[in-house]
């Protein structure tokens, strides 16, 4: 019997890795591929050993590959569940790695975008390709490097996911779109994502525009209608995971959720359904990065080899719910987890993610996407 896990942080991130990838390898110009050559690579040396410090989402990984990573690989893993949005981990890590610093972590987990920014910055290193071939020749060749890492030179996935909705069909069976978050029937009922990118991304999205091509004042647009919904009292609040908690005791009856989440809480409560949007849902991937300063890459890359093993990843997979980036995994689920194997959420078609689009940044140079931060910050504070 598949072990799911009671919720999930994240999933706060897609076969899946065929839809997802054909949506990863979109994006807009201000997530273009960088020209830091001076980089510095972050080399593997020798055999692993010593201490990884590892930053993650809680309840993103099964409780079984920790332990058995130790026992065979003698590196003792010290796992962080630290990130709750990744607006605020970025604004916990950046004074540190602003410094040259990790704070001992020489792995981290960081979505598309932030991986990007990170990069820009001159946070993170480029990847030992040579020290991850084993896991390179397990990614899935239906995965399409994103345009912020054409090359996959800083980043490698972790797992995937879609954005949605997650609605109480006993309550609300007409909801199927963005829009009919908006509809006065179900006034205090709904609740909105607290990560930036994808709630405007949706309400975009609602509004007939294409986040991935969106200028600022579509972007700014999207946070006055967002603003305008929260001061009307039609969205209850802003949420986290912990959205979870209140489709369950009934104070919302809709909200813009995760689909692995969706998993979990149908198999909780059969009136909660994921539903893909109408205007489609947004499609991503977490992926594993190397901070400036990490004490121990050796050890990082040994880990991301060893949890690419298919056998390893189909039971990591199994636990999160979220799609897979590692070639066969599908098939080690269909004899071990049919049910998962079978699951649309995990693993859908392209066709059913045919309108989904990538998690962006407001485009525009630094001034430009601040506009639109501190707009987000003075609607969702107000």
């Amino acid at each position: 019997m598949t072990t799911i896990r009671t919720f999930p942080a994240r999933l706060v991130l897609p076969l899946a890795v065929l839809a997802l990838a054909l949506v990863a390898g979109c994006g807009n110009d201000n997530l273009g591929g960088s020209d830091n050559s001076d980089v510095t690579v972050a080399k593997a040396s020798g055999k692993p050993s010593g201490e990884l410090k590892v930053s993650n989402w809680p309840l993103y990984i099964d409780k079984e590959t920790i332990p058995a990573y130790e026992k065979e690989s003698g590196v003792k893993v010290d796992y962080l569940e630290e990130i709750n949005s990744y607006d605020e981990y970025f604004g916990k890590l950046q004074p540190q790695l602003a410094q040259g610093e990790s704070g001992g972590r020489s792995l981290l987990v960081a979505t598309d975008w932030l991986a990007k920014k990170m990069y820009d910055l001159g946070y993170i290193q480029k990847l030992d390709k040579e020290a991850l071939a084993p896991a390179f020749s397990h990614l899935s060749p239906n995965v399409k490097a994103p345009s912020s890492d054409p090359n996959w030179d800083f980043s490698i996935p972790w797992q995937g996911g879609m954005t949605g909705l997650i609605v109480n069909k006993a309550e609300a069976p007409d909801i199927d779109s963005i829009s009919d978050l908006f509809d006065p029937k179900y006034k205090g009922k709904v609740e909105v994502l607290a990560e930036m990118r994808e709630t405007l991304s949706l309400v975009m999205k609602s509004q007939g525009v294409d986040p991935e091509t969106a200028d600022t004042d579509q972007w700014l647009d999207a946070v006055d209608k967002l603003k305008e919904e929260l001061d009307s009292g039609q969205i209850r609040r802003i949420a986290g995971s912990d959205y979870a908690g209140d489709l369950a005791s009934g104070n919302a009856v809709a909200v813009m959720g995760w689909a692995a989440d969706a998993i979990q809480l149908t198999a909780d409560n059969p009136d909660l359904e994921w539903v893909m949007p109408k205007e489609g849902c947004l499609a991503w991937w977490d992926d594993w990065v190397v901070p400036v300063g990490a004490p121990n890459p050796t050890a990082a890359y040994d880990w991301i080899n060893y949890t690419y093993e298919p056998k390893n990843q189909a039971r990591i997979s199994a636990w999160t719910s979220a799609t897979t980036p590692v070639a066969g995994v599908k098939q080690i689920l269909r004899k071990t987890s049919p049910e998962q194997a079978d699951n649309p959420l995990i693993f859908p078609t392209a066709a059913y993610t045919k309108n989904c689009s990538s998690v962006v940044s407001p485009p525009g140079d630094e001034e430009q996407q601040k506009k639109v931060e501190d707009a987000w910050v003075a609607a969702t504070n107000g």
